[in-house]
């Protein structure tokens, strides 16, 4: 047994992923084999359309996979049932949240549903949670707050702090910097590294900051339309595996400086 080796949290086998009807079947992307291990940040990038989002739905399992399998910590994604999978993993979407008037303390302790009894009352266990959730996202100061006063880089937090409240091994985030500025970008990402360190959670987010993600990131998930592969950034770099994600008349990658330039 190698005790240095990470646990594997999420896994996928041979994974084809896409959108079929009664008459057709479109194949996204197929022969998906990715290993996702506790304690890592992972970025999942790509060109605009290439299917990242179909991808993260199909491993929340909201959308069905076409083949293969998806595993986390081993047990088959299909044979989870809606509350096993909400303590197995959180996952945070760009759409708007339901209700705006909520203060950031109830929103952050709906991460708590999967655990509270049907009447969802809040045991002093949950309250605690709650507020370290908080703490980690440095939001305290923010509790009282109504959603709709915060601005878009506060709101992320707190919907990241609801994603720690859920206390799950896998949070999933889909484009979690948009509608952010260069500052906030960095913020929210450098954010989701100090919380992998911290707490030993597997993050996974997709992004087109492609750039900041090669910084930041233990390993990335890269998407084009031959493969999907998963790898360290330098070794990414080291296959020339950014080089094919956009068109080379306007946009190149630069090996040495590990970012995108601008053709002149």
């Amino acid at each position: 047994m190698n005790l240095g080796k990470k646990q594997i949290i999420l896994e996928t086998n041979d994974l084809t992923i896409g959108y079929s009807s009664k008459k057709d079947q479109t194949v996204v992307a197929s022969n998906v084999n990715i290993e996702l291990h506790q304690g890592e940040l992972i970025g999942l990038v790509g060109a605009n359309g290439i299917g990242k989002s179909t991808l993260l739905r199909t491993l929340t399992k909201v959308q069905k996979p076409l083949n293969g399998d998806i595993f986390i910590n081993d047990k088959s994604i299909s044979k989870f049932n809606s509350s096993e999978l909400a303590k197995a993993l959180s996952l945070v979407l760009t759409e708007p949240i339901a209700s705006k008037n909520l203060s950031v303390f109830e929103l952050v302790a709906l991460g708590r549903q999967p655990y509270t009894n049907w009447v969802g009352k809040l045991t002093i266990n949950d309250v605690s949670v709650v507020k370290k959730a908080m703490f980690q996202t440095n939001i305290e100061d923010l509790k009282s707050k109504k959603c709709f006063e915060l601005s878009d880089g506060q709101l992320q937090k707190v919907m990241i702090a609801r994603a720690l409240a859920q206390d799950t091994d896998l949070i999933i985030l889909d484009e979690p910097t948009t509608h952010l500025d260069m500052y906030h970008k960095a913020f929210i990402l450098k954010l989701l590294q100090k919380l992998v360190k911290e707490t030993n959670k597997t993050i996974l987010f997709s992004s087109h900051e492609i750039d900041l993600a090669i910084q930041l990131c233990d390993k990335l998930v890269v998407m084009t339309d031959e493969n999907v592969i998963i790898d360290s950034p330098l070794k990414l770099i080291e296959k020339g595996a950014f080089n094919a994600l956009f068109p080379k008349d306007l946009i190149v990658f630069d090996e040495k400086s590990g970012n995108f330039r601008v053709k002149k």
